[in-house]
Order: structure tokens, then sequence, then C-alpha cells
């Protein structure tokens, strides 16, 4: 089986596939003081929640864009499974895809792995929408190659950057406000926040696909994802799971 690690700037997510089936996913608010052994006690434990023994694990695949991260998780793969895992950037770690920008090598490893995943779920042109840490839109042209893309801030830092400035402004929870006009603190704020990312996706996108002078296929991903959905006709799909997707595909490409 293959222990699959995505290490992000929020969370990092932890999941066990055999072969294309997922037999685990469990997530975790990434901290790069985390040790090897703290790591490994929490893992263990819910891996066995699920009938899942560690000896079981034989190959495992690693992304990361915390550098403070990889060498208790690496270790943690090394020293506990017993398998030496593929680092995502890593020049021996092939990602099968070309990365069609200036400096490449500035690339987050999280948006490759998510352009190889979508890639594989839809083939065509793209432009996938990660709602993380930052809100992202990748182009993917047809042969699945990174072409560039779009870096806002995210949601949840959004609304952390506005109680954080304003003395009376609490913080509020994501969702769809009922009216766009909020009668209250909490709905305006909420409004805005929501509203306002739906009318930033509906003014990119169309700009995106003007510039790359194709038609485009829009799919988003990121835990917030399934929120705008139904309120805006230029998402298509939403891919909870787009780098989990592409960590198996680029572990079965580096495999014998």
């Amino acid at each position: 089986m293959l222990l699959a690690i995505d290490c992000g700037n929020s969370n990092t997510v932890f999941a066990v596939y055999d072969g294309d089936e997922q037999r685990g996913v469990w997530r975790i608010a990434t901290d790069a003081r985390r040790t090897t052994d703290e790591y490994a006690v929490w893992l263990t434990q819910l891996m066995s929640l699920r009938s899942l023994s560690v000896p079981a694990i034989t190959e495992a695949i690693i992304t990361t864009v915390v550098p403070g991260t990889r060498r208790h998780l690496a270790a943690l793969v090394n020293n506990h499974f017993n398998v030496e895992p593929l680092v995502i950037r890593d020049p021996n770690v092939e990602l099968g895809i070309k990365i069609l920008i200036e400096r490449p090598e500035q690339v987050g490893a999280d948006r490759l792995v998510s352009a190889v995943g979508a890639h594989i779920r839809h083939p065509g042109d793209l432009v996938v929408i990660d709602f993380g840490t930052g809100t992202t839109f990748d182009v993917i042209d047809g042969d699945g190659n990174f072409r560039g893309g779009v870096i806002a801030p995210g949601i949840n830092l959004s609304v952390e950057a506005l109680a954080m400035a304003g003395a009376l402004l609490p913080r509020v929870n994501v969702e769809k406000p009922d009216k766009v006009i909020g009668g209250a603190t909490v709905p305006a704020m909420q409004s805005g926040i929501f509203w306002g990312y739906v009318s930033m996706i509906e003014g990119m996108v169309p700009r995106i696909i003007g510039e790359y002078g194709k038609p485009m296929k829009v799919v988003a991903t990121g835990g917030l994802a399934p929120l705008f959905l139904d309120v805006t006709d230029v998402i298509q799909a939403v891919e909870p799971d787009l780098t989990l997707l592409g960590l198996v595909e680029i572990n079965r490409r580096n495999r014998p």
C-alpha cells in the first residue's frame, strides 16, 4: 500500500491507498515543530482504527511547501514504516509534466502535483482553482503541462486579516449569507468575504481564458471549494482530493 503525505501551509493530509482505492485519509494542523515520533503515534493510532497495519505500507510519497517539515516527515516514513519515500522536487522524482514558466523552481510543489491530478481526472485545457491558504488559479494545457497562474490571498487568511485589523470586527465563519446586503456586522462581513470571492472568481476566470485563447474547463479543489459550486456557473467541477490523486499518479510514474 501507498502512504501519500500532502503538507500544506495550514494542514497536513495523510492518506493510504491500495492501488487507486483510498483506504483512509486524516488531517492534522501543520506545525514545523512537530516531531517524527509525534507524527508516528498520531498516525499509527488512526490507521489501526481502519485495520491498517504499519507493515502494509510498502511505498510512500511526500509533497510539502513548508521546508521545516520535510525532515520529520521523511524520518517518519523511514524510521517507523521502514520505507524510503519519494519527495516531490527531489531531482530523482519525475512529475511527467513540463513547467513552462520563467522561473519553474519557484512554483509550489503542491500546485504541480495538483496539476498532475487535474489532468488525469479532466484531460484538456484547465483552470484549477485551489481554495487553500492562498487562492490560486493555475493554467494546465491539454498535454498536462503547467503554464502559470494567479495567486491571491486565501479566504480564511482574509477573514483573519479583517478581524486583526478591525478592532471591533469579530472573526466570522465562511458561509453563504442569506442576503448580499448585511443587516448587521457579522452578515455584512460574511457577504463581503463570500460574494467578494465569487466576484473575484467570475472576474478572474474569463480574463484567464481570454488571455489563454482557448476554451477551458474550470475545476475547483480545496476544503472550501464545495461552497462555491452552486453559486456560480464558472466552476464546472469540484475535486477535493486533486493533490492526493496527483501523488498517487506521480508515485506510479516513478516506481518500477
